[in-house]
């Protein structure tokens, strides 16, 4: 070997110097290795994200030169109440959907298994046109056992009347595994005020980390819940009006972040 790059001293025969291919190539690959080792001693560079809208299996094989993911993880949100249809002198208004929980963890490629199993939640679906009764719930997302968001809960379905009421909006319990956990937002009550036009309001849906709640209305059809996990927005009539559903939430997502 007759000399080195200045930078990562990668060995090079110059004119004139002796024939040595086996030796060169010895020190060649060994210089590369060492300051290939010394890259992933300083930490780690992004190499592509994974996106998972609907349920899969993460195969680690497929990404050989992974050595670190960043999960995150979004349940699916809530559905917003329905409202039951009204007679004269008569409002309703339906409560909001609960947003999706989130979870976020940092994980070895080396520490998983050879596949694993990953589930996008379910939005929950839209509350309907009876007195009683709440709209669907979001399912869970997760990535095998590590990472797991709950979904939102559905929000209440209105009755018709003519007194001042709130009806509930959804905010049940929910759990998170992670390093990070956040909770989705509960959804807003729905409002009855009056016996007029315009005196009833439907919930808003909550919020998720990586979407949002579908918006209060009033005499109309829930709003769906936006982006992932958001929670959909309860429905509101004004009297003598037909059943109105509430909006759908928004279903959950699984974003995998892999650097080698």
């Amino acid at each position: 070997m007759a000399d080195t790059t200045a930078r990562y001293g990668f060995p090079y025969q110059e004119p004139g110097d002796p024939p040595d291919g086996a030796s060169l190539g010895q020190d060649l690959a060994e210089a590369v290795e060492t300051a290939l080792g010394g890259l992933e001693d300083r930490g780690y560079l992004f190499l592509q994200r994974v996106l998972f809208t609907a349920s899969g299996t993460f195969t680690k094989a497929t990404y050989p030169s992974a050595r670190l993911a960043r999960i995150r993880v979004q349940g699916g949100g809530g559905g917003g109440g329905g409202t039951q249809a009204t007679a004269a002198g008569q409002v309703a208004a339906g409560g909001g959907g609960q947003g999706g929980a989130y979870a976020e963890s940092l994980v070895t490629v080396a520490s998983m298994a050879a596949s694993v199993t990953v589930t996008v939640g379910a939005a929950g679906t839209a509350g309907g046109t009876g007195g009683s009764g709440t709209a669907g719930a979001g399912t869970a997302s997760s990535f095998g056992t590590t990472v797991v968001a709950a979904g939102g809960a559905g929000g209440a379905n209105g009755g018709a009347g003519g007194t001042a009421f709130a009806v509930i909006g959804a905010s049940g319990a929910q759990t998170a595994t992670g390093d990070i956990q956040i909770l989705g937002g509960g959804g807003g009550y729905g409002v009855r005020l009056g016996t007029v036009a315009g005196q009833s309001n439907g919930g808003v849906g909550g919020g998720s980390t990586l979407g949002q709640g579908g918006g209060a209305r009033i005499n109309t059809a829930g709003e769906n819940g936006r982006g992932y996990g958001g929670g959909g927005g309860g429905a509101s009539n004004d009297p003598s009006a037909s059943g109105k559903t509430g909006g759908a939430g928004a279903p959950g997502v699984v974003i995998i972040d892999l650097y080698a």
